[in-house]
């Protein structure tokens, strides 16, 4: 079976690096509203059409919707959901077909967690009457 795992500091969800790259000021913590709530925006769409390309045997459209889902939400330090991904990513080039539910579980796990912890992010941030 391909490994999953993670360790229990690897981070679900942070923004500290990259506000610190933007510079860590009022102007660095604006763009950063922004760039989370675009990237969260999608929800789990991306994860459903991955769902979808599998179902119809397309591995390789699935594996490429999974890794722009890596992509987009390596700037907020998903670390446990890069992971995920990457196991996923292995598993739909490799032909492990037997893997694949599982591995898709734990992305969709590890997603769900992205998007409560940005979500109380963009809360604490911007403010509950801020569009998310």
């Amino acid at each position: 079976m391909t490994a999953y795992a993670h360790a229990p500091n690897e981070a679900i969800f942070s923004v500290d690096a990259l506000l610190e790259d933007l510079g860590n000021d009022e102007r660095a913590l604006a763009k950063t509203v922004k760039m989370v709530r675009d990237g969260i925006s999608p929800g789990v769409s991306p994860l459903n059409a991955a769902g979808e390309a599998v179902r119809e045997a397309r591995f390789m459209e699935a594996r490429r919707l999974v890794a722009q889902l890596r992509q987009s939400m390596s700037p907020f330090g998903a670390q446990r959901l890069a992971a995920a991904c990457l196991a996923l990513e292995l598993a739909l080039t490799s032909g492990q077909v037997v893997e694949i539910p599982l591995l898709f579980s734990k992305v969709e796990l590890e997603l769900e967690h992205v998007l409560e912890q940005a979500g109380a992010w963009l809360d604490q941030h911007a403010g509950r009457n801020t569009r998310r």
